[in-house]
């Protein structure tokens, strides 16, 4: 996908009640660092982050007092129980290098019919060009029967992209339901619960 354009602000108070402040403000703050410069303390509009924020490593471009930086996600920290935006670390990023990220996976096609698959990893780590980062890697278990496997060897990777991750890692795995048999002890208590109910009809 194509940058996304944030207009950051440079910060200059700190602790608790100031990003609270910040926060109250529709803000979000934020610190960009990477390359060897010294970590820039931001804010960042918060509507528009978090809009942002909902692409996966999504590519961003910082403009901070005329001058714009490349940079991507490292790290949101949300609060538990509200889920909003308390910081973000942002690492610059230039043209060309390439790093090391997690992509989610998405699951494409239909297994063979009678059968069920589990993702047994939601995420692949791979190393890919900065400004070509995927949002998600699409696994297709089309036709596949039961017992079969997807090891994370055997996914296709956007051009560019290396694998990271332990080959031998499964992704997906394809397997017949299992039906759910009550237990002994529930089962018996049924018996005996219908057995006075088939007495009192007789």
């Amino acid at each position: 996908m194509s940058e996304i354009k944030l207009v950051a602000e440079a910060r200059t108070e700190f602790g608790k009640g100031a990003a609270r402040r910040i926060r109250r403000a529709d803000k979000i703050p934020a610190v960009l660092y990477g390359h060897g410069s010294d970590p820039l303390h931001v804010t960042l509009p918060g509507h528009d982050t978090m809009m942002a924020l909902k692409h996966s490593n999504a590519l961003f471009s910082i403009e901070l007092e005329g001058k714009a930086q490349l940079a991507i996600t490292k790290d949101v920290q949300r609060d538990p129980v509200r889920n909003v935006i308390e910081h973000v670390d942002l690492l610059i990023v230039k043209k060309g290098e390439k790093v090391a990220v997690d992509v989610p996976v998405v699951v494409t096609g239909e297994s063979a019919p009678g059968t069920i698959h589990l993702v047994d990893l939601q995420t692949l780590a791979i190393e890919a060009e900065a400004t070509h980062l995927p949002e998600s890697i699409e696994v297709s278990i089309e036709g596949l029967e039961a017992g079969s496997q997807v090891l994370a060897g055997d996914v296709t990777l956007p051009q560019g992209a290396t694998l990271t991750a332990d080959p031998e890692l499964i992704v997906v795995s394809v397997t017949e339901p299992q039906a759910e048999a009550l237990p002994e002890d529930e089962g018996a208590a049924e018996e005996a619960a219908e057995a006075p109910a088939e007495a009192a009809a007789e």
